[in-house]
């Protein structure tokens, strides 16, 4: 199909929910996007740090289509080998004792919050329900998780929202004065879409001891900066802290929809049957393709993405400067002299996919991008940015 067809049913028959870019993708491999049009595009956002072995991996494609040739859906009242096996496998790499599997990181944090809830309530009783979220956050789109993000901007012409929600600054002073009535404080230790800011390490720490002191329970939203992203298989390594829950989505199983809620020791037994659901979570497919893609995410693995990080982020230094970069990892926040949404689409008429957060430009790209495909999309800023 030629994308002005594709083009005219997207507006004909989709929701306009989303501003795109001009381009229909129909292939590629690794960091190598193809479009509709012939034309070959690096890729330095990994559809939103999902893709995390890049496009057309042959590990993960027989991981799944062997699972398709057995069952593609089981429901949860039945036990299901591709469920389990991730289950393990996930909280092994993570150090949690157990996991509830969903479809996207907006329920993954849905399932936080009641845990949260669940856990307070059945220790201290009712009047003890607050999330304490950080200003500049963004942790989903459904209402609740719309509540918890913390920037005005997504809270236009969706009231009433979802009570028990409190803001506060990532200070620890500004923490305890909303905490009369928390249960629970979450955080990205790298906030993505608030403009791939890491928290401060101290920070960090101060609330991860302030929680364990009130036995409020902190919750890391690793939706985006999980899964190996940061050069750790969870961000919060990186600030010697241990989580009470943990969420995880985007690249967990590779493309596929996932979404997942780890418990740690005081929430491991938190919830009983009936207390939550999902008819997909769990989906044998899904868990095939996350079940190749944690398996891959070894030590080994991990110390190249730190390498490649590095090269990358030398690259861009030379281009934007030594102060322009924020994030971690391939986690990368640049600001530009131009503006983040023009120097986006000026990389993509040159064949570079980048992203935006507010005024920066942002990059995620597969985990296994090669150096030549970063030298290319470097090749490229450069002559958007001359």
């Amino acid at each position: 199909m030629q994308f002005e067809q594709i083009k005219a049913l997207d507006e004909t028959y989709l929701a306009h929910t989303y501003g795109r870019y001009p381009i229909a993708f129909c292939g590629g491999k690794n960091a190598t996007l193809e479009g509709v049009d012939g034309k070959k595009y690096i890729d330095f956002g990994a559809g939103i740090a999902v893709n995390l072995f890049g496009v057309n991996d042959e590990a993960w494609k027989t991981a799944v289509k062997e699972q398709i040739d057995r069952i593609q859906h089981v429901s949860n009242y039945y036990y299901s080998e591709p469920t389990v096996r991730l289950a393990e496998l996930v909280c092994r790499r993570a150090g949690a004792q157990r996991v509830f599997f969903g479809n996207s990181g907006a329920e993954a944090n849905e399932c936080a919050f009641k845990a949260a809830r669940k856990y307070s309530f059945m220790k201290y009783g009712a009047g003890r329900s607050d999330i304490i979220s950080l200003r500049g956050s963004f942790h989903g789109r459904t209402l609740f998780t719309l509540t918890a993000t913390g920037q005005d901007a997504f809270h236009k012409y969706f009231d009433p929202f979802a009570g028990g929600v409190v803001y506060a600054d990532a200070d620890i002073a500004s923490v305890e004065k909303a905490a009369e009535h928390a249960c629970a404080v979450v955080i990205e230790c790298v906030q993505g879409e608030g403009g791939v800011k890491a928290l401060p390490e101290a920070f960090v720490k101060a609330l991860a001891a302030f929680c364990a002191a009130r036995d409020i329970l902190l919750i890391c939203d690793e939706v985006q900066c999980g899964m190996g992203r940061t050069g750790k298989f969870s961000a919060y390594e990186h600030y010697g802290i241990t989580p009470d829950l943990v969420t995880l989505a985007k690249g967990l199983a590779g493309g596929l929809p996932i979404g997942a809620c780890l418990f740690y020791e005081k929430t491991k037994d938190v919830f009983a049957p009936g207390d939550h659901g999902s008819t997909f979570g769990g989906n044998p497919v899904a868990c095939a393709g996350g079940i190749s893609v944690v398996s891959r995410i070894t030590d080994g693995f991990l110390e190249e993405v730190e390498e490649k990080s590095r090269y990358l982020r030398k690259g861009l230094k030379e281009i934007f400067g030594e102060d322009a970069l924020t994030g971690l990892g391939l986690m990368i926040g640049i600001r530009t002299a131009l503006p983040a949404k023009e120097v986006a689409q000026k990389c993509l008429e040159k064949g570079l996919l980048v992203l935006t957060a507010h005024d920066l430009v942002r990059l995620l790209p597969p985990l296994s991008i090669t150096k030549q495909e970063i030298d290319e999309g470097l090749r490229i800023l450069g002559e958007v940015i001359s």
